[in-house]
């Protein structure tokens, strides 16, 4: 790898937002890094945009931009892992941003764990940009675990920044489903999961608001569209080791989705939740 850290952007018709993300990475204290945008098929400036970014004090990282046919920010992950030239891959959506020490403190406790295989990379916190801390439920320092026992048994809650290895995401990349434009990030979190751990430190390195027209506002129905990735993620959740309950909400989830498939061939689980099935069309009759 060229650099230590690719910073990696999908974008689709964001441009408006990408300036502030930019003046972000300008203010970096750690800068050996390489920032690469997948253009989703925008339809407006945004080549134009990441082509001729204008100039800041500091300005010392390289800027890749890729352009591909609209197919869905996995697809845009997928390529980005492709192209990028960093030892870590950190995705940065166009309408988040990062506080000036979050590369310094990615780097140094990567530095840790860099030679030990068993780690699939690092994660730190998320907060709003008005400072609200996003993730909560662990007051550790330092927690090596897996993002699947980060959540069900250190009871993590809230979105975290995992950062994981570019190697790792090419073992392990993003299915990509004929006719569908999203999967979960969770189901190829929670494949990493099976094979890495991640260390957890309590830093802030993020930096998320929830914009209105943004994939976290319209979920429901975009999962309601990709069915079959849903439905991989939901039964895959079903033979985890995790508790009971979390294991029966992935089941009704799993039928809440698979209604909204006519698919011919689809993802499956072992017969005994079939008792879910009706939880599950209820919930398919409510998001209709």
């Amino acid at each position: 790898m060229l650099v230590p850290i690719t910073i990696f952007t999908p974008t689709y018709n964001r441009v408006h937002l990408l300036l502030r993300l930019y003046e972000s990475l300008c203010r970096q204290t750690f800068k050996d890094f390489e920032w690469v945008i997948v253009d989703d098929g925008s339809t407006d400036e945004t080549k134009d945009l990441s082509l001729t970014l204008p100039p800041r004090e500091g300005t010392f990282f390289p800027i890749r931009y890729f352009y591909q046919e609209n197919g869905g920010k996995h697809r845009a992950i997928n390529r980005g892992v492709k192209e990028a030239q960093g030892e870590l891959f950190l995705i940065l959506d166009s309408d988040d941003s990062l506080p000036p020490h979050a590369l310094e403190y990615i780097n140094k406790y990567y530095q840790q764990i860099k030679d030990d295989e068993s780690f699939g990379g690092v994660c730190g916190y998320m907060a709003h940009h008005d400072g609200t801390i996003i993730g909560h439920g662990n007051n550790d320092a330092i927690l090596d675990t897996n993002s699947i026992n980060m959540r069900f048994l250190h009871r993590i809650q809230g979105d975290m920044c995992e950062v994981f290895r570019t190697d790792v995401l090419k073992e392990i990349p993003f299915p990509e489903i004929p006719g569908e434009k999203f999967v979960p990030e969770v189901l190829v979190w929670n494949r990493i999961a099976q094979k890495y751990k991640l260390r957890v430190f309590h830093e802030v390195v993020y930096f998320r608001d929830y914009l209105d027209g943004g994939l976290t506002d319209k979920i429901v129905k975009i999962r309601m569209n990709s069915p079959i990735a849903s439905m991989m993620t939901y039964a895959e959740m079903t033979e985890f080791n995790i508790p009971f309950f979390a294991k029966v909400k992935a089941a009704i989830n799993y039928w809440r989705f698979r209604f909204c498939s006519d698919a011919k061939e689809k993802p499956q689980i072992e017969w005994w939740w079939l008792w879910t099935a009706p939880l599950g069309w209820i919930m398919h009759l409510r998001d209709k």
